[in-house]
């Protein structure tokens, strides 16, 4: 009887988790920023809805406003501590130059134009075009000032770097309150603050800008310079070796969170609509510095969701004047403590990676062998295509 040896074909799994065709189904790259796309259109048409409709009083809105200037300042931050690696604790001097630039721009352009604070409210084209304009300003502002400060302050390190920018955040301060001495006419109005600001920041605009930011951000961050960067904070040593240019990336992440800081600032100025020099102090640096480490470092949700809280938890225990500072000291404590990673740790949310894993009914509850359906398939797999 004649013994025939047969090979054994790769078999692929049939795996509910892989669907029918044996597959882990992707979605293509068009499809994840269409979705990404609709679901911002969505809550912004929702938020705006509310707002038009009562739901959300003025004060409510103010908030809210509040609430996605910090979320920029955070994630632009978020750019030279948890992505580049570095401690820079002059946020507030960027911030300040955006909304002064943002700020003197619009007030006198408007001047030159003709455009009035009703126009303003009510969104006029020409409004329009100035706010984009102003806040372009004060991000270029910023960003100058980013470089300006960036080339000699990066060459140091760790606490060196961190009290350096710490002293030109407090430089800029200063400039800005004594400027109008120097020059001789009224720029910045010293202290008694610049004024006559229109307020035109709205929910649609700043969490339009929140978007645009974070957009913008990720998709830096996804591209080889991102990787540079991220290459830098593990082993700057290493990168270097390797032929980054250490020095350009370095200041190219500075300057990046300089400029966003500046867009920021522009907005609360619109928010506000009174600058004084004394609220950008390195209080404020501080202030969003504990926003990027609460929600963790080099995650972009993360300090969505600490400025979010930090932001409202002030606001939501005023009733408490007494003891709302306490609170809120007594919150960050406990974080730190029992979370000392920050509340997300480098963990950044990806909506078309939830939906890949319910098209591919790629479940946490749906083990084998103690690893997920999807790894445990993609093994046998491999196992059958080595035979």
């Amino acid at each position: 009887m004649r013994h025939e040896k047969t090979e054994d074909k790769p078999v692929i799994s049939a795996s509910a988790s892989k669907g029918d065709t044996g597959v882990y189904r992707r979605l293509p790259m068009p499809a994840r920023y269409a979705i990404n796309a609709v679901v911002v259109l969505v809550l912004l048409v929702l938020g705006e809805l509310m707002i038009d409709g009562g739901a959300i009083n003025r004060y409510q809105s103010t908030v809210l406003e509040q609430v996605g200037i910090y979320i920029i300042l955070a994630v632009s931050l978020n750019i030279a501590t948890g992505y580049l690696g570095q401690l820079p604790l002059g946020h507030a001097g960027f911030m300040s130059m955006g909304a002064y630039g943002c700020s003197i721009f619009i007030i006198r352009m408007s001047e030159v134009l003709g455009v009035g604070a009703r126009d303003f409210v009510t969104g006029t084209p020409m409004a329009l075009v100035l706010v984009i304009g102003g806040l372009v300003v004060g991000g270029l502002c910023a960003a100058v000032a980013g470089i300006v400060i960036g080339i000699p302050a990066l060459r140091l390190k760790g606490d060196y770097l961190a009290i350096i920018t710490l002293a030109f955040a407090e430089i800029i301060r200063v400039v800005m309150l004594n400027i109008d001495d120097v020059l001789g006419f009224e720029l910045t109005g010293g202290a008694a603050g610049l004024t006559g600001i229109p307020g035109f920041s709205s929910f649609l605009l700043v969490f339009g800008c929140v978007a645009v930011v974070c957009f913008l951000i990720h998709t830096m961050m996804k591209s080889r310079h991102g990787r540079a960067i991220l290459a830098i904070r593990d082993n700057e040593i290493a990168a270097e070796a390797t032929g980054v240019n250490t020095t350009y990336y370095k200041t190219l992440a500075f300057v990046v969170s300089a400029f966003f800081a500046g867009v920021a600032g522009g907005l609360y100025a619109g928010c506000v609509g009174v600058l004084q020099p004394a609220v950008f102090g390195f209080m404020k640096s501080i202030e969003i510095l504990v926003m990027v480490v609460l929600g963790g470092m080099g995650s972009m949700l993360g300090s969505a969701l600490s400025a979010t809280v930090l932001t409202i938890l002030p606001e939501a225990l005023r009733a408490f004047s007494e003891y709302r500072m306490i609170a809120y000291a007594v919150v960050l404590i406990i974080v730190m403590i029992f979370r000392p990673q920050g509340l997300l740790g480098s963990y950044d949310f990806s909506l078309s990676r939830v939906i890949e894993r319910v098209m591919n009914r790629d479940f946490p509850w749906r083990k084998r062998d103690g690893k997920p359906a999807a790894e445990k398939d993609g093994e046998e797999v491999s196992a059958h295509a080595e035979r």
